[in-house]
């Protein structure tokens, strides 16, 4: 073979890079740019009202316990409510819900300035109204989550998230640095009214947006239904089983650092209030900083390298903490905590987004945060009660080093699957054979046999095939699965599902994807059968 001249050396294309502005290409969208404006005036809020409740109960009492299960309060309804709040905004108006949580937040604080005012206020009073706040938290973010894919395309979904990590972060500093001014000029009765304003008025921006609700041809779901579908759809995925398990291992360790925040501010060397505000206030610029370059970033590292240097990066910002004399050496460490938390956060939040179909985003999605509150809650009380028990700082070590080693198992461990990402977005024709379209007589549970007929040389690949099958029959809300084998053919298969009844039945032939069409056709592929596989429905009598 003649030498090849560098003339004919074949050029590698070019990776594809991000356009100049990545991030901030979604603003340009009116609608987002409202909703995302709305989103980031009720995080900077929740911001004050954190602030200013961990700062109060660190002067109704100096347990460490006591003040970790502020954020515990805070965090445990969406652990609580996160699956029913999910299921309503699927199957309800979401703008209306949007502007019902908004609502409920006003009251809440306007509670919390009454108890304040009247000189009621109390540690576990404080406590309660935490936890009510958190329940308005709980029923909006899940519906807010669903409805962002809404608004982008999706080459633009993970911007827009990353967008959705600046406003929460921007919050962490805007909003601190209000409530401390707020705090120490004029006291917090008038940190809980400014929310309570600031969530009324975000309810009737939200009411501006013209957002026409198609309700479902089969009706509404029943909300015990709704729920079961969407644990089902999160535990037969695989991504995001995945993904709950690192956000889950996560969270549960970087959360110490800020449940125990207020503490290490009044530790530091001439420190108070004002500290501990500067120290949220750098860990949300290094989320904002990081942000900006998370474009790049993914083009460079895949999800779980981000993953796993974020974790690192976190525990390091933790273990510099437990140490930290001053703030001079207390700003840096949370401003790279920050870094890293923004980009796990991000990382994982695009992944489970882009693994959920629209008609089960937002409990999808209300799975995702759940696994983020949860963790949060317990680690925040776990953490507190060993720094009870020993010191702050071994408490934050241990969170430390903990937190990395389990990440790596978990990285590990819980696989994810492998190739390119699975294509969510409706099927375009929905399934070539459809269940027919009269309604039977008999109501009751349906059972739909599929016979295939294969080569019995390809009996491996076919189980394969049908695990899979599996997996999304049960994810679409089948409530059983069997694959029975011939014994005296060896190439006759019988696939048998079992839906709760007819309506549901026609429910899974609309919540079709593009990654069912697909799946479709590779079953169909190892039928060698003269005609195309036969499917039977029956009623089963009561």
């Amino acid at each position: 073979m003649p030498p090849i001249s560098p003339e004919e050396t074949p050029i590698p294309p070019a990776r594809p890079q991000p356009p100049k502005f990545a991030a901030l290409e979604p603003l340009k969208l009116p609608v987002f740019r409202m909703l995302w404006s709305t989103w980031l005036i009720a995080n900077i809020c929740m911001w004050m009202n954190d602030v200013a409740a961990a700062w109060m109960m660190t002067s109704l009492t100096t347990s460490p316990i006591w003040v970790a299960l502020v954020q515990s309060a805070s965090t445990l309804p969406v652990f609580l409510l996160g699956l029913p709040s999910g299921a309503l905004a699927d199957i309800l108006d979401r703008r209306r819900w949007l502007v019902a949580t908004q609502f409920w937040l006003a009251g809440t604080a306007i509670v919390l300035c009454a108890a304040i005012a009247m000189d009621l206020m109390t540690a576990p009073l404080l406590l309660a109204l935490t936890f009510a706040n958190g329940i308005g938290l709980a029923l909006r973010w899940p519906v807010f989550s669903a409805i962002v894919p809404e608004l982008v395309p999706r080459p633009q979904l993970p911007a827009a998230l990353g967008l959705n990590g600046i406003a929460m972060n921007a919050s962490r500093i805007i909003g601190p640095l209000t409530a401390g001014m707020l705090i120490a000029s004029a006291g917090s009765v008038w940190v809980f009214a400014l929310n309570a304003v600031l969530s009324v008025a975000s309810g009737f921006v939200v009411l501006r947006w013209r957002r026409e609700h198609t309700p479902n041809p089969l009706g509404r779901e029943k909300l015990i239904s709704a729920m079961r579908v969407g644990v089902q759809f999160v535990w037969q995925s695989q991504r995001m089983r995945a993904v709950l398990s690192r956000i889950t291992i996560f969270f549960f360790h970087s959360t110490a650092l800020l449940a125990l925040l207020p503490l290490l501010a009044r530790n530091l060397k001439g420190g108070g209030a004002a500290t501990f505000t500067l120290l949220l206030a750098a860990m949300g610029a290094g989320a904002i900083i990081a942000v900006l370059f998370l474009p790049r970033l993914r083009q460079a590292l895949g999800r779980d390298q981000l993953v796993l240097r974020g974790t690192v990066l976190q525990s390091l910002a933790t273990a510099v903490m437990a140490f930290a004399p001053n703030a001079w050496v207390a700003v840096p460490a949370m401003f790279f905590g920050g870094m890293a938390w923004i980009t796990v956060a991000n990382s994982l939040s695009v992944s489970a987004q882009l693994a959920l179909p629209d008609w089960v985003r937002a409990r999808g999605m209300s799975t995702y945060q759940m696994a983020i509150m949860g963790a949060s809650a317990i680690g925040a009380a776990l953490w507190g009660q060993v720094a009870t028990v020993t010191d702050l700082r071994s408490s934050l070590e241990v969170a430390a080093a903990s937190g990395t080693l389990l990440m790596l198992a978990a990285l590990r461990w819980v696989t994810d699957v492998s190739g390119e990402e699975a294509d969510m977005s409706p099927a375009r024709a929905g399934w070539a054979a459809g269940p027919p379209a009269e309604t039977p007589e008999e109501n009751g549970r349906v059972v739909i046999t599929i016979e295939y007929m294969i080569d019995p040389a390809r009996a491996a690949a076919f189980h394969l095939v049908m695990h899979q099958t599996r997996r999304a029959r049960l994810g679409q809300g089948a409530i059983g699965w069997e694959l029975l084998h011939d014994i005296a053919e060896p190439g006759r298969y019988l696939e048998e599902i079992v839906d709760e009844s007819w309506t549901d039945h026609l429910r899974r032939f609309n919540r079709a994807t593009a990654a069912d069409m697909a799946l479709r056709e590779r079953r169909l592929a190892f039928h060698i059968g003269e005609s195309p596989p036969v499917v039977t429905r029956y009623v089963v009598k009561r």
